[in-house]
């Protein structure tokens, strides 16, 4: 789990694309739920951490980190990721 979660956050940082954050968050939590309890368990931990942590230092606000944690579960619980997905994110993602 913690490996798809760091894949989707490699991803992320490489596409470097307008408004496709929530697309790698969804992803990310989806690709680990997939490998089970523990994966589930991993994804819940390393979005909490990071949102804890972004929700501190960077700035960007209790909405931004509510809607981080929206996508978060979405994909955990098994929703498509790509109801977040940019329209024009190159498909390689």
């Amino acid at each position: 789990g913690a490996w798809d979660m760091f894949r989707a956050y490699r991803d992320m940082r490489e596409a470097n694309f307008k408004n496709s954050d929530k697309y790698f968050h969804a992803r990310g939590n989806y690709d680990a739920a997939r490998r089970g309890p523990g994966g589930a368990w991993a994804a819940r931990v390393i979005s909490d951490a990071r949102e804890n942590w972004q929700g501190s230092v960077s700035g960007r606000g209790a909405e931004d980190t509510r809607a981080d944690q929206e996508a978060n579960a979405w994909g955990r619980n098994g929703g498509d990721p790509n109801r977040y997905r940019p329209a024009g994110l190159p498909s390689k993602y």
